[in-house]
């Protein structure tokens, strides 16, 4: 009969094996972190990032960078997500996560040259994570809220090479302050709480905090008052408006008086709800649903300030800065459920109409308001608030702070070494690997800064085996010093969050060893499709 070849796969499914597709995936990642290494640290450079719809962004923030550039390698997709994890638990060292994870494998491959299995380098790889998370702990520092000045470095250390630098010490100050007023009893509030509006014009020094909340809304009638004082503030969630029946209705009316008292008969129930509103006290209303132009109309005429379709996020955090109920039916509207704050006003700033709600007593929500020449500088200095701002609020979390400028990276290399000499097997060269992996911030911190990286390691190494964990790079001088005592510091989360999801991420490339990918996704994505290097070019 002869023997037919057996088609388990159809012919458009491509298949990488064995240690092609480890290669490929390792050089897909360490791609990724080669990307972005030149951002790193106080004099790592931005890049411009172009949209095919030719918005630009400036930015050296490594999660954004990532974002917008659309990578489509799944391996490398997978070093977008640790960035990703990264924003969302500490909101800063992104760059430093997926460089961790990029130099992992590239340290594996070394390995697998010298014939070592994947399983072997990644059992070595999670006894070395493991290991460096306990010695985190043992060699980070506490702090409390009353650490004002630690906090604020911790800011500045955060916010140092993102276009910030020459008004990091007020921005810091704003940070600490926003945080501090946020907190509620002690209970450290999230990023959340503290809203950033950004408005074009003024410098960046202009940037305010302002104690309530900055809406981008305006007043929808012009006679309105432009500032209420003393408001006190309805937060509604229904429309003062008639609402349109669901379904299609038609209402027969046989003669003009009959249309004439169908009209009142709508004004009237528009007047009712205004009067409810007006006998409840308030002076300033707020909807997260429509207003139609009669209510505007008589919310003026009443010398009512009113503001519509405002955002249900903007509405949470008017509650919580105002200290009113936000209501979501009329019968319920009632003094008690408003709000108040020292003053209501419109602000026009260049294009923007913006309404400020000020002088609230004692807010659990804040605004920073980000001034600035351009949107591309505003976007950039609000990515760095940002990250001060989850580095100060990290930080208060946890209670544990750790000194920067690579010095944490040294003395945790210096001590997985003297743990890898305890291990009896391969895995001790993969904890070496580890260890020389995470050198590579240091080096590239001083890369960054124009100095010799080899130069600089050593004498960081020499400086920690003599004992000075706190030794580190001070980029301002451009010295290896004290980072303690040049206050350059930075919360412990950044650093552990960084190394547990680098090296899952590392240990889940490595183990594997073939890649599957199916011809369907390519015609959907275009016609390059997953683009794998080493691929044929026909896929």
């Amino acid at each position: 009969m002869g023997d037919k070849p057996i088609v388990l796969m159809p012919e458009d499914i491509q298949r990488v094996m064995g240690k092609d597709a480890q290669r490929n995936n390792i050089l897909a990642a360490r791609m990724v972190s080669e990307m972005i290494k030149t951002t790193l640290g106080p004099k790592g450079m931005d890049k411009m990032l172009v949209s095919p719809t030719s918005e630009i962004i400036v930015t050296n923030d490594g999660v954004t960078i990532l974002d917008e550039m659309q990578i489509e390698h799944p391996a490398a997709k997978m070093m977008v997500d640790i960035a990703k994890t990264q924003e969302d638990e500490v909101g800063d060292g992104t760059t430093t996560a997926v460089m961790i994870a990029g130099k992992l494998l590239e340290n594996a491959e070394k390995l697998l040259d010298k014939k070592i299995h994947p399983t072997v380098i990644t059992r070595g790889y999670r006894l070395a994570a493991e290991k460096s998370q306990e010695i985190l702990k043992q060699i980070s520092l506490r702090i409390t809220p009353q650490d004002q000045d630690i906090l604020k470095q911790i800011a500045m250390t955060a916010m140092t090479g993102k276009g910030a630098e020459g008004f990091k010490e007020k921005f810091a100050e704003i940070i600490v302050k926003a945080v501090m007023q946020v907190q509620n009893g002690g209970y450290i509030s999230s990023l959340s709480d503290i809203k950033i509006e950004k408005s074009k014009g003024d410098g960046i020094q202009d940037t305010e905090l302002i104690s309530g909340i900055v809406l981008d809304k305006e007043k929808i009638s012009e006679d309105m008052p432009s500032i209420v004082y003393d408001a006190r503030i309805a937060l509604i969630d229904f429309p003062l408006e008639l609402k349109n029946p669901e379904i299609d209705t038609k209402i027969s009316i046989s003669s003009p008086e009959q249309l004439q008292g169908f009209l009142e008969q709508e004004e009237r129930t528009i007047k009712e709800m205004i009067e409810k509103v007006k006998s409840s006290g308030a002076n300033v209303v707020f909807c997260q649903k429509g207003i139609d132009d009669f209510a505007q109309y008589l919310l003026s005429k009443s010398g009512i300030y009113a503001c519509r379709r405002v955002a249900k996020s903007d509405m949470e955090k008017m509650a919580k800065a105002t200290g009113g109920k936000i209501v979501s039916n009329l019968k319920e509207l009632g003094s008690e459920e408003l709000g108040n704050a020292g003053v209501v006003r419109e602000v026009k700033h260049g294009e923007d109409n913006l309404t400020y709600i000020e002088e609230c007593k004692n807010p659990k929500a804040l605004t920073i308001l980000i001034h600035g020449g351009t949107e591309h500088v505003i976007d950039e200095i609000e990515r760095a608030m940002k990250d001060g701002l989850g580095d100060v609020i990290s930080s208060l979390k946890y209670g544990l702070v750790v000194p920067g400028g690579g010095a944490i990276e040294i003395e945790l290399a210096k001590r997985l070494r003297e743990f890898s000499q305890e291990l009896s097997g391969r895995e001790q060269l993969a904890v070496e690997e580890f260890a020389s992996a995470l050198e590579f911030i240091p080096t590239t911190l001083a890369e960054n800064a124009g100095m010799d990286p080899i130069d600089v390691l050593t004498e960081l190494k020499s400086r920690h085996d003599s004992g000075e964990k706190n030794a580190g790079l001070n980029l301002f001088t451009n010295r290896v010093e004290n980072v303690l005592e040049a206050r350059i510091i930075e919360p412990l989360k950044i650093k552990s969050q960084a190394i547990s999801s680098a090296s899952e991420v590392a240990i889940m490339i490595l183990r594997i060893d073939d890649v599957i990918a199916s011809e369907e996704n390519s015609k959907k994505r275009g016609s390059r499709g997953i683009n794998y290097p080493g691929m044929p070019e026909e896929y």
